[in-house]
């Protein structure tokens, strides 16, 4: 992923869950970029990730509050940080 430093990982969830967050992110104004290791690694002839496990990451300035929808939207994927 270009330029890392500047997104922050908010999910880690199913391929439609993912795909729907981002939905909901862009219509809120929101950066993002999804992550998959697994399929990544299959294209490149090697293993790596976890099968249905995909990453979304949002702009660190964006980072709260797309954690707040995030966990709005998906409640039972997220087993209390706070």
């Amino acid at each position: 992923m270009s330029t890392e430093d500047n997104y922050e990982r908010v999910y880690t969830g199913s391929d439609v869950n993912v795909q729907y967050l981002q939905d909901l992110f862009n219509k809120a104004g929101f950066s993002s970029r999804v992550r998959n290791d697994f399929d990544s690694g299959l294209r490149a002839g090697f293993g790596g990730g976890l099968p249905g496990q995909v990453q979304l990451f949002v702009i660190k300035s964006h980072y709260d509050e797309a954690l707040k929808l995030a966990k709005t939207t998906f409640p039972k994927d997220y087993h209390d940080e706070e």
